[in-house]
């Protein structure tokens, strides 16, 4: 795999680096892999080092996600980004091979740190440190096994003869390991720390998803409902406040870039806004057009950007350099963490009339200034309603696909959108193929997905 081929480089890329309250990952000094992981002020360097590498994750993680569902597509069918849109993806396709290997990166610069944690002699540090590891390392894994299916399960550092360490493991085995990591995560992290690292809240809420995933709806809500009830975080009283006040309470856990940084700058935001004159990407379909609420003005006006009708406005950059985009990635928010509460509640169940499922959905309507469900148990919530919400809310921010897959209409939902615009369309579909590079130096190990 591709990733083996670059251990030594990502090795030597593990920097020591300052905290401020905003996560900083300027690098103030380099050091070599043999002067490595002799102190304190080391090891965080390597911790701060995986965020660094996270950065590179949700780069074109859009093509994977909204543009792969019924909610975004390119402006002109170009090139490799034409395949996601019309359910066709090579395993050349240059998208999933820079995803893959981005996550695998976070995952062995996670594994680098949980493997040097005897150096640190506060307890209080190195329970953290670990904590943001396994957190990390957790959700790169979630990453590719919903984008790839069965993947390599890689919990240590592993060099290019750990060839039992190439194969691909099932799904249940690999979200069990998540899983795993993040329970331990959730008790290892503090609740607070500087905006960008993880935290407690931050493990809980994406352990819920991975529950959910798992059809664990019981111990998601468990789980949901000690964050709804810590009063932690709360829906930003503005929407447009939630991607353009950044760092607000109603985030859970952000990726953060700076503008016209040409080391902390990320280019989704011009792929999905200003390059729209060049090329545009992640554009709306008519269908999410022809689906938006007209009364929903406090969420249309984020969605729609003033610049082209069919053109995202959650990310419009305001760096002078179109390229070098300082707006952060909202991995986890609130609003997300509600719907799912909800979802959890519903237990997989057609409709629910629980009062506290109908209240966690109320929340992110009322934000909305939309109508609501009566909370006298009069008023039923359906799955079709819910999932919708989530659509709406959380729109262009790459949960669309997943969401089709949780619910279990995946099939149905993208069958229909493709058959509209008469594009080929099987269940095989609903996983990416495995990246043809890592297939070809993987000694034989890897097998493409089936459809491929």
């Amino acid at each position: 795999m591709q990733k083996l081929i670059y251990l030594s480089l990502l090795s030597s890329a593990l920097l020591v680096i300052g905290c401020t309250e905003r996560l900083d990952l300027a690098p103030l000094s380099a050091i070599g892999e043999n002067g490595f992981y002799k102190n304190v002020t080391e090891v965080e360097g390597a911790v701060i080092a995986i965020y660094d590498g996270l950065q590179d994750v949700p780069q074109r993680e859009f093509a994977l996600t909204e543009m792969r569902s019924d909610n975004t597509r390119t402006r002109s069918s170009e090139g490799d980004w034409a395949q996601f849109e019309s359910f066709d993806v090579e395993p050349t396709n240059t998208a999933i091979a820079a995803y893959w290997s981005a996550n695998y990166n976070v995952i062995f610069r996670a594994n680098r740190v949980l493997e040097n944690l005897e150096v640190v002699n506060s307890t209080t540090l190195k329970s953290q440190f670990e904590g943001e590891a396994r957190f990390t390392r957790a959700l790169a894994h979630f990453n590719l096994v919903q984008a790839f299916g069965d993947v390599p399960l890689v919990d240590q550092v592993i060099i290019q003869t750990d060839s039992s360490y190439f194969d691909r493991d099932p799904v249940a085995t690999v979200l069990s390991t998540i899983a795993a990591d993040l329970s331990a995560a959730r008790t290892l992290l503090p609740a607070t720390l500087d905006y960008g690292r993880a935290t407690s809240g931050a493990a809980s809420a994406l352990l819920a998803k991975v529950m959910l995933t798992q059809g664990d709806y019981a111990g998601a809500e468990g789980v949901l409902n000690e964050l709804t009830t810590s009063g932690a975080y709360a829906l930003e009283a503005s929407y447009r406040d939630v991607f353009y006040n950044e760092g607000n309470g109603e985030v859970i856990f952000a990726i953060p870039y700076l503008d016209d940084d040409a080391n902390e700058s990320q280019d989704f935001s011009f792929e999905m806004t200003a390059g729209g004159a060049i090329s545009g990407l992640n554009y709306m379909t008519d269908e999410f057009l022809a689906a938006m609420d007209p009364l929903d003005s406090m969420r249309n006006d984020v969605l729609l950007s003033p610049a082209h009708p069919a053109e995202g406005g959650k990310f419009l950059t305001q760096s002078a350099d179109a390229r070098l985009c300082g707006n952060d990635w909202i991995v986890l928010r609130y609003a997300d963490v509600l719907l799912l509460q909800a979802e959890a509640i519903m237990a997989g169940a057609p409709s629910t009339q629980d009062l506290d499922a109908i209240a966690a959905y109320n929340e992110v309507r009322e934000r909305a200034n939309l109508s609501t469900l009566a909370v006298d148990g009069s008023e039923t919530l359906t799955r079709e309603m819910l999932l919708f919400e989530r659509r709406y809310e959380l729109a262009f921010e790459n949960h669309r696909f997943n969401d089709l897959l949780r619910f279990g209409v995946a099939e149905s939902v993208l069958s229909e959108f493709a058959a509209n615009y008469s594009f080929p369309f099987t269940a095989t579909d609903l996983l990416l193929p495995i990246p043809q590079g890592e297939i070809n130096v993987s000694q034989g190990k890897l097998s493409q997905n089936p459809g491929y």
